[in-house]
């Protein structure tokens, strides 16, 4: 994709994305734009809010809000797709750690269904990247998921949860589209199913760590350029841990 001149970026996010966006995301844009003489504005918002739509940024909530209720009007106070792509030009998007509290698939994949299954996952995740697809203009950057601690959860709904996000990386993420992914997952496990203690908060606080947060918040704010200028199909992010991890297409 080509560079943009001047870039609006809208990072949407709850808990976890306000830790990283207070680990200097807005100290990080005001340097880099006052050393490379850009205008990149970098904006937060929580998405959706606690009311009247609920504390909820799962895959179901995006499709809700995004794909079955699209439209020139907001969506239980909530803008659409059709709405924040008028004012910016990036939009990066997340869910919390709760999205990785993933329950064993039934066979009855429901896209509709707010029950945290792969099934439901990728039929929501399909849905969403066909709607971003239909707005050219306009580039997208989603995370994969927050991780939760090893005390947080129990082995199987860990390896659910990678396998799920490894997915999204790797298979749903497409090369040469305006979609693009930071694996902020892998930061977070550094390769294992769980988030790395020292990443997070507390032994039970699945939150990043405010230590962490400034560990990660220049990478985050370097992907986002990366996009801007027209690098977001071919970059390598170096984690948390020492080795460098490889973007696959547009992550």
């Amino acid at each position: 994709m080509t560079r943009l001149a001047a870039a609006n970026v809208l990072f949407l996010h709850h808990s976890t994305g306000e830790c990283v966006w207070k680990g200097g995301v807005p100290e990080w844009f005001a340097a880099y734009n006052a050393r490379h003489q850009t205008d990149y504005r970098v904006t937060e918002s929580i998405f959706p809010k606690k009311r009247p739509y609920g504390w909820k940024n799962y895959p179901y909530d995006y499709w809700n809000i995004w794909v079955k209720n699209a439209g020139p009007s907001p969506f239980l106070e909530e803008p659409t797709l059709e709405i924040l792509t008028r004012q910016y030009d990036v939009i990066v998007f997340k869910h919390c750690f709760p999205v990785s509290d993933i329950l064993p698939d039934i066979g009855v994949p429901d896209i509709s269904s707010k029950d945290k299954r792969i099934e439901n996952y990728k039929l929501q995740y399909m849905a969403l990247r066909e709607k971003l697809h239909s707005f050219t203009d306009t580039r997208f950057i989603v995370w994969t998921g927050a991780a939760l601690t090893e005390e947080s959860t129990s082995p199987d709904s860990a390896r659910r949860a990678a396998d799920f996000f490894h997915w999204v990386r790797d298979v749903w993420d497409e090369p040469g589209d305006n979609i693009f992914v930071w694996d902020f997952f892998n930061l977070e496990t550094e390769g294992s199913p769980y988030m790395k203690d020292g990443h997070a908060a507390g032994p039970y606080d699945s939150h990043p760590s405010p230590a962490f947060s400034r560990q990660v918040a220049p990478l985050f704010c370097q992907r986002i350029v990366d996009v801007i200028e027209g690098r977001g199909d071919a970059v390598r992010l170096p984690p948390a841990s020492s080795e460098a991890v490889s973007y696959h297409h547009g992550a």
